[in-house]
């Protein structure tokens, strides 16, 4: 075993689902930039941004696929095309999920159903349908996006924060399961992160002082590399006997 810790993904192939935009987006670039080729899991394959084009400019394969994660029909193929593209398949990064917002008492039956289909369902089965892969391989890395709302009470997201609870324990379970085959299985829990997706909510000037103040030790909002980093640390061999773990990315939030 090298003696030093080596955060160097060359040569690794990857999925990264959700990745048009925001944290989705700078995972891909990431693990692009720390060696490894990426495929995009995409709602629409059409709709990328140019960031096929960003990851090629970094010297790696960029595959984009179809991959509505409702439709899990489009799970599997896209899985399958990643290894019949690069050969194998060393990482999955489950990004995808939504956060229907709503107070406890209004939350639909939809807000419920889908909250549960995008963020749960289809984690548990795009890690399945990567892990018969990895188990073939005898290696591989999962990566599921949770939240600091799996850990702490948010207001008028509850369907949220028990869906991203639910992500860190099916992490162990997975965790626990797979680790026979070399395939380690970890989560990142990020706090509010400056992205697309957050920049409306952040806008409003109180909403926004509610969240500088809970994030106790560093009181700043946190920028995409900063989850990243995580990400790739998980992903890389320096992290090669961490397993079931939740790695929390939150400025202190959860501190308090």
């Amino acid at each position: 075993m090298n003696p030093y810790p080596s955060f160097d993904l060359s040569g690794q192939k990857a999925i990264v689902t959700a990745s048009a935009r925001g944290l989705g987006r700078s995972i891909a670039l990431a693990l692009a930039h720390a060696g490894a080729d990426v495929a995009l899991g995409l709602r629409d394959i059409n709709r990328h941004g140019g960031l096929v084009e960003e990851i090629e400019a970094l010297g790696r394969r960029c595959l984009p696929l179809q991959m509505d994660v409702t439709h899990l029909t489009q799970v599997q193929a896209a899985i399958e095309a990643t290894v019949r593209e690069f050969g194998r398949l060393d990482i999955l990064v489950n990004n995808a999920g939504i956060a229907p917002v709503n107070p406890a008492e209004d939350a639909t039956e939809e807000d419920f159903d889908q909250a549960i289909e995008v963020n749960l369902k289809s984690t548990f089965f795009a890690s399945q349908y990567a892990a018969r892969q990895m188990i073939k391989q005898g290696y591989g890395r999962i990566i599921n996006m949770t939240s600091q709302a799996g850990l702490v009470a948010l207001p008028t997201v509850s369907i949220y924060c028990m869906t991203k609870a639910g992500i860190a324990h099916l992490t162990k379970c997975h965790a626990v399961e797979w680790g026979k085959h070399n395939i380690t299985v970890n989560a990142v829990a990020p706090t509010f992160i400056h992205t697309d997706g957050t920049s409306e909510v952040l806008a409003d000037p109180v909403f926004h002082a509610d969240v500088l103040e809970r994030i106790a030790a560093l009181h700043r909002i946190g920028e995409p590399v900063e989850v990243t980093g995580a990400v790739i640390f998980l992903a890389s061999p320096a992290a090669s006997l961490i397993t079931g773990h939740t790695l929390v990315v939150d400025g202190g939030w959860t501190a308090r």
